[in-house]
């Protein structure tokens, strides 16, 4: 499929050949027919795209904060992989969409194929050919409406929160400061809503244009006393509310807010401008100052926008989707002229022509406010493209070197990707994601034959050899037993399985295609793998008697709404991410975990099964104990990982996989390295060896099982408050 996209390092704006969504459960498959260019938020984002990197590094500190960090925690080369990766590849543009449905996932019921649809979000609803969007971002169109009047549904509904915000009454004056699309979307909401509308803004064309939406009076703000003509159409009052939808880096639209709004006054900001508040008039009047968040209750909640959990209708009475569908009945019932604001139409063909447009960067500076991408007729039955071609060079291949993909998000390409590029006799053959533009992106970068959003097409194809997994966590047993059950090897990012429902399918599909395949599955446990590590493990080879294991975590805190803690698409942290843990302790003891007792902080107070900061007791069978804290609540500058580990006569301190101290017979010996090394390279490579050798695995399956199976039992321990056997 066709879909417009710009390049992160140079800013250029194409449309690339990405592969089409599939569909799954919660979500809509939509045939895109008419999508709107938002001028102000796109072209944000373009102009921040096209500027130098320091300029944008200067305008982000948070991002560069955030780099920083990441060399903090995964060195600096893993971060400039990172880096790279993303300043190389592709961004979805565009986020107002309307077209008909083709496909709905399960537990979607609110539409049906050869529904007209109108479409919201941000890397859902963006400029393609196929979009594939969460229910709850996605409206029925009414009967008679044309599509291209539903297309700004998604802006629409920007401009409805801020007026809902402004909680504007029958009679009341408000003033709208910026009259660009959404500025003259809120001015026709306004009068739909019975009040007196001024409208202000510094270009007379977008003046002009507000008296024809509607606006009582329409001001130029360097030509016009704003002040007094605001006034003297509130009888001295000031505006009883002002709404914001400017987009500057000027105070002047805040500062002017202050100046013209009556006592006790609202102020509601929808754009982006600068916001240094003047004290005076906004604690004079007692002004109350609200920021309107985009299209309404909902909005980057991943519950109710991925997941599609809805809030009750008595507690949260206009929802983002349910915003979309009241624009849509006011636009169907006339209430607003849309076509008015219509200005420009471009093929989908046609879209840097149109960035260009928005941009002003093309040869003729011509006016322009509604900008519409459209697209070409098909057939209702065509099948969307469900893989693209990448360029490969043809190599001598061996069937375990012949590697699928599926799921290849930032770790994927930071560290599993590059560490294969570079092994002998691997070749990249297919890769899937769920998002076609990143499978595209990864495609090119690391040089698949070919990208694809069909998981099947990976697990099907005969060339493939090694299945590598790196999806979210509730999509990984699933692609186990398929890859499995197609005979191929099994390369699986932890954790292996979610409950042991899922564990015990793996574990009778791997048993059956083993007698054909041996040992085909393991699972990233990395850790094991690191140099310091593996000099740890030989200091302690001939070592008496089990040993104690002391395993800190300074994990740092994750909001409650990351996917990682959602208990059906992540697990939770202990699933997740303990069974690293967990695993190099039963490496070093050489013996499986026998019993678990995990008590969380907080006791009582905390509710059962949080799973955020815990102590964790495991023994092993060969009479061993390790301990785990696992702590959300440090400071982040203490290093991630500390392990310590006793035996007789000898100890051993590992901190965070750059420093190892061994102590025997009184002495102690330091091991240093100039980076984080946690051991992905070498996994990795031994793990193509056997692959392609036909030798056994560097992990073996019953290991990965036992380590996950003991996360389980953890999960038990922190509901039961009790020890739990294995």
């Amino acid at each position: 499929m066709k879909q417009v996209a710009q390049h992160n390092r140079s800013g250029a704006i194409r449309v690339l050949d990405v592969p089409a969504p599939t569909i799954r459960r919660g979500f809509v498959l939509v045939r895109t027919q008419v999508s709107v260019i938002s001028a102000g938020t796109e072209r944000a984002s373009v102009e921040s795209r096209q500027s130098s990197l320091v300029d944008r590094a200067r305008k982000n500190p948070d991002l560069v904060a955030a780099v920083i960090e990441q060399v903090r925690q995964f060195g600096l080369v893993p971060t400039v992989r990172r880096v790279r990766g993303k300043l190389d590849s592709w961004s979805a543009l565009g986020y107002s969409t309307a077209g008909t449905v083709i496909a709905v996932g399960d537990e979607v019921d609110q539409v049906r194929p050869g529904d007209r649809v109108a479409c919201a979000g941000a890397g859902y609803a963006n400029h393609a050919e196929f979009v594939l969007v969460p229910k709850n971002l996605c409206v029925r169109i009414p009967a008679g409406m044309d599509l291209e009047e539903a297309a700004y549904t998604t802006i629409g509904t920007i401009a409805l929160q801020g007026v809902r915000q402004a909680m504007p009454t029958i009679g009341e004056t408000v003033v709208v400061i910026g009259l660009g699309l959404i500025g003259q979307i809120t001015v026709q909401l306004l009068k739909a809503n019975g009040c007196a509308v001024i409208g202000i803004d510094l270009d007379p064309a977008a003046v002009a244009l507000a008296r024809k939406s509607g606006a009582d009076a329409a001001l130029h703000r360097s030509k016009d006393d704003v002040k007094k003509a605001v006034l003297q159409r509130t009888g001295g009052r000031g505006a009883d509310a002002v709404i914001i939808t400017a987009a500057t880096r000027s105070d002047d639209p805040v500062q002017l807010a202050g100046d013209i709004c009556r006592d006790k006054g609202r102020v509601v900001l929808v754009g982006d401008v600068g916001l240094k508040l003047p004290r005076g008039p906004y604690f004079a009047k007692e002004l109350d100052f609200r920021l309107s968040r985009s299209y309404g209750p909902g909005r980057y909640d991943p519950r109710y926008e991925e997941q599609g959990h809805d809030y009750p209708l008595g507690f949260v009475r206009w929802t983002e989707q349910r915003n979309m569908a009241e624009f849509l009945r006011l636009a169907a019932l006339r209430k607003l002229d849309l076509p008015l604001l219509t200005t420009h139409r471009f093929p989908i063909a046609d879209a840097p022509s149109a960035y260009r447009l928005v941009a002003g960067t093309g040869k003729n500076r011509e006016r322009f406010v509604g900008v519409l991408l459209q697209y070409p007729e098909v057939e209702a039955d065509a099948p969307p493209m469900l893989a693209v071609c990448a360029p490969q060079p043809a190599g001598q291949r061996s069937n375990g070197g012949a590697i699928g993909f599926i799921g290849a998000g930032g770790f994927a390409q930071a560290s599993l990707l590059p560490t294969l590029q570079a092994v002998r006799g691997v070749s990249l053959i297919g890769v899937c994601t769920a998002n076609g533009l990143n499978t595209t992106n990864v495609a090119r970068t690391f040089r698949f034959s070919y990208g694809t959003t069909d998981q099947r097409k990976i697990v099907d194809d005969p060339e493939i050899g090694t299945v590598f997994i790196a999806t979210r966590h509730n999509l990984h047993a699933e692609a186990v037993v398929e890859a499995l059950r197609a005979g191929k090897q099994v390369f699986v990012e932890k954790p292996l399985a979610m409950n042991d429902e899922e564990l015990d399918r793996i574990i009778k599909t791997a048993n059956a295609e083993g007698k054909k395949h041996g040992n085909s599955v393991m699972v990233g446990f990395n850790r094991r793998f690191a140099p310091l590590v593996l000099e740890m493990k030989e200091f302690f080879a001939e070592a008496a008697g089990p040993l104690a294991l002391t395993y800190r975590i300074n994990a740092g805190a994750l909001p409650s709404t990351h996917w990682t803690r959602d208990p059906l698409e992540g697990g939770g942290r202990i699933i997740g991410e303990v069974c690293h843990f967990v695993d190099l302790m039963q490496h070093f003891a050489g013996a499986p975990p026998s019993a678990v007792n995990a008590v969380a902080l907080g006791g009582g107070s905390r509710p059962a099964g949080d799973d955020d900061s815990v102590v964790i007791t495991i023994r092993f069978e060969d009479g061993s104990v390790g301990t785990i804290t696992y702590a959300a609540n440090g400071d982040a500058g203490m290093p991630k990982e500390h392990l310590e580990v006793c035996s007789t006569g000898r100890s051993a301190v590992l901190n965070n996989f750059r420093m190892l101290t061994l102590y025997r017979q009184g002495t102690a010996i330091e091991r240093k390295r100039a980076t984080v090394d946690k051991g992905h390279h070498e996994e990795l490579t031994r793990y193509m060896a056997a692959a392609m050798g036909g030798g056994p695995l560097p992990i073996s399956f019953e290991e990965s099982v036992a380590a996950t199976r003991a996360t389980f039992r953890v999960m038990d321990s922190l509901k039961l408050g009790t020890w739990v056997r294995v």
